[in-house]
């Protein structure tokens, strides 16, 4: 086996999640998903595409139709986006994968603005890039980025940065003058630019769009930016595995060929649920993005009231990101949660070695009570512990 494969670590947030999954008595809040089903009219579109027995291969780069509505979708809220820079994947995950593979050789440098969520570091290190971790400095429970930090770390030998905005774990968001400066740094020192901007929708400060601030709004089509998407988040849609790429038109056709070499295309009917989710986008997204604000705002008070907490609320994403103070092995806290408290949660330390002593909490919940129970379980543990 390779070296850098064999040198992967296993998921700490499966370790955690491991350890609790069959309990009925455990508040899960581990995984980066709700507990409320994809929408019928949604389910329906892919029940139908089945029984008209749409089960065969289909084009690697999408099915046209779902392309153009892609376009439709990205130009509605970023300015003009051809269909011709859409690449129709399964899952944001293999998104993310494919544009590394097309970017990368091993021993490139590699930039990457942490905490993150663990696979965007591991997928250029499993390709055998070098790995830059640019970590981000919390103030207060809020994280921010050293901006110049980040330029400085980026040279002309810099052949990627990857940057998750709004990110996982912590929520923090780019600004628009934060991506104007990286976007002119990278053009200048020839280094590529792979945004993860899954969660854009999820956002909740003022905004025009309804979305985060995107690089796709500042770039023109022939930058070297490629933009991954998902439909998991902004659809409640995480098992279907399906994503897109925007990237320039100069890299489609040999993303088409790496598709073809990774998983062939993504499933007809699965592409089926998701024309259906882009023409309720305006119905579907709102809601989802507005329900997630009342979680939010149920959660991060209760949460900060709790003796030993660090935490502020999130501009963006949907997960509390804390500090329990005292409790600086993140992963055994995780555990113990888990078995003495029933309340799961994604240790801090799953994300970046500097997230240690943090936990990350997803809030998208179905039922708010279910926020307020597992803040419950916390105080009471913290208390049995002699720290409430």
């Amino acid at each position: 086996m390779r070296t850098a494969v064999q040198n992967l670590e296993a998921s700490k947030i499966r370790e955690v999640a491991n350890a609790g999954l069959g309990r009925d008595n455990v508040l899960a809040f581990w995984f980066g998903e709700g507990d409320e089903v994809t929408p019928e009219s949604v389910r329906r579109a892919a029940i139908e595409s089945i029984e008209r027995g749409e089960t065969f291969y289909a084009h690697n780069l999408g099915l046209p139709e779902l392309r153009e509505a892609i376009a439709a979708y990205a130009s509605a809220l970023h300015g003009p986006v051809h269909a011709s820079r859409i690449a129709v994947t399964s899952g944001g995950v293999s998104a993310l994968m494919l544009a590394v593979q097309a970017l990368v050789d091993a021993g490139d440098e590699v930039v990457a603005v942490t905490p993150v969520w663990p696979n965007l570091t591991a997928q250029p290190a499993i390709l055998g890039a070098q790995v830059r971790c640019v970590p981000l400095q919390p103030q207060d429970g809020a994280w921010q980025l050293d901006l110049q930090a980040l330029l400085n770390a980026i040279t002309p030998t810099t052949r990627l940065l990857i940057v998750n905005a709004p990110n996982n774990p912590t929520g923090w968001t780019l600004t628009r003058a934060q991506q104007e400066a990286i976007l002119a740094h990278c053009r200048r020192t020839g280094t590529w630019i792979l945004a993860d901007e899954v969660y854009e929708r999820l956002y909740y400060e003022d905004s025009a769009t309804g979305c985060a601030p995107s690089f796709l709004d500042i770039a023109a089509p022939e930058d070297r930016l490629v933009v991954a998407h998902s439909f998991s988040k902004s659809f409640l849609m995480t098992g279907w595995r399906l994503g897109w790429l925007v990237m320039p038109p100069a890299l489609v056709d040999a993303m088409g060929k790496l598709i073809e070499f990774n998983t062939s295309c993504t499933s007809v009917f699965t592409q089926r649920a998701g024309l259906a989710a882009l023409a309720q986008a305006e119905e579907i997204t709102p809601r989802v993005v507005a329900h997630l604000r009342r979680c939010r705002d149920t959660l991060l008070p209760l949460l900060a009231a709790v003796p030993g907490v660090q935490v502020q609320s999130p501009p963006g994403g949907m997960y509390a990101f804390f500090r329990l103070a005292g409790f600086d092995d993140s992963l055994q806290v995780a555990k113990r949660l888990v078995a003495e408290a029933g309340l799961g949660l994604a240790p801090g330390n799953a994300f970046a070695p500097e997230a240690q002593g943090w936990l990350r909490w997803c809030f998208a919940s179905r039922e708010p009570a279910r926020l307020e129970e597992g803040v419950r379980r916390l105080r009471a543990w913290l208390v049995a512990q002699g720290r409430g």
